[in-house]
């Protein structure tokens, strides 16, 4: 090969990389199922959720958030120190470590951040600086990851005292060093659409997506009662803002909005698993499925589940 054809090798394999390195190419339907579980203090455990053995079923904690845990004030920012907010009675180390002897094919991970603290007050995103809140972050998360036997962080501040760009580098530098160093195997988002929120999230996704394995998009935070061609145009739109993401459905089961099971949820997974883009399914939250007795957990969890 002479020099001339070298060169001209050597850029395409540049643009080649700059093109499809930063988000990999999405795979086509998956068996992922996961839960958001605690963030409401009903007393829910693992043991209450039906778990199907033949799907991928990740637990997601909810919640750690940086604020302080005072009960003698109202909580505040704490740049970047995590402490856990959630049902730790029920919902402890030793009971993800024997989560995860007894299901195989059960994994758990942690979301920072979520809407509200004590009393409804906001959470908010609120760092002094990039790098003091990057290194209180990965000391208190990489504590709480490790005792907590944790496999993977979710990401969902819904509320914000810093810009979208700040915003996308702490978030970004975090997660790229917990991958980096093994303390957790993947991470995920949790965007909805929303003027105040998605920009954030979009930020983070065009320079960190590739160490971002999955997006929990909040289709439950849409109007209520949507139909099924709203919600897959819905879907359609997300797919293409996290273009190359693994873009999760989702409903809730507290009441809020979106496509419900009963309005059609499931025949419009059906649909979209026919098309080879049914990435997995979340829910919000168990918590709230456990008045219902999961049943729709389990509906979920059969139709991942089978084959078209």
């Amino acid at each position: 090969m002479d020099l001339c054809m070298l060169v001209v090798s050597l850029i395409l394999e540049i643009i080649f990389i700059a093109l499809f390195s930063s988000h990999p190419v999405v795979a086509a339907n998956s068996k992922l199922f996961r839960e958001y579980i605690g963030a409401e203090d009903k007393g829910v455990t693992f043991s209450d959720v039906p778990i199907n053995e033949d799907v991928d079923f990740h637990f997601i904690l909810s919640f750690a958030i940086d604020y302080t845990t005072s009960s003698s004030s109202p909580p505040s920012p704490t740049n970047g120190d995590f402490r856990v907010y959630r049902d730790t009675q029920n919902l402890n180390p030793s009971h993800v470590s024997s989560l995860k002897t007894h299901y195989r094919n059960v994994k758990v991970a942690m979301s920072l951040g979520g809407d509200t603290i004590a009393n409804n007050e906001k959470v908010y995103f609120s760092p002094k600086t990039i790098n003091s809140w990057v290194r209180n972050a990965m000391h208190s998360v990489t504590d709480i990851s490790r005792r907590y036997h944790l496999d993977g962080i979710d990401i969902d501040y819904e509320h914000f005292h810093a810009d979208a760009d700040t915003f996308a580098e702490c978030i970004g530098r975090l997660l790229f060093f917990l991958k980096q160093n093994g303390v957790v195997s993947f991470a995920s988002i949790a965007p909805y659409n929303d003027d105040s929120v998605q920009p954030h999230y979009l930020a983070l996704w065009r320079k960190y997506g590739h160490v971002i394995d999955y997006v929990n998009f909040q289709f439950y935070a849409y109007e209520k009662c949507i139909n099924i061609s709203q919600f897959l145009k819905y879907f359609d739109e997300q797919s293409s803002n996290y273009r190359g993401g693994k873009v999760l459905v989702s409903f809730g089961t507290d009441g809020s909005g979106g496509l419900s099971p009963e309005n059609g949820f499931f025949m419009a997974c059906r649909r979209l698993k026919h098309q080879g883009k049914l990435h997995g399914i979340f829910v919000w939250s168990a918590d709230d499925s456990m008045k219902d007795g999961f049943r729709y957990e389990k509906l979920s969890q059969t139709l991942l589940a089978k084959s078209i």
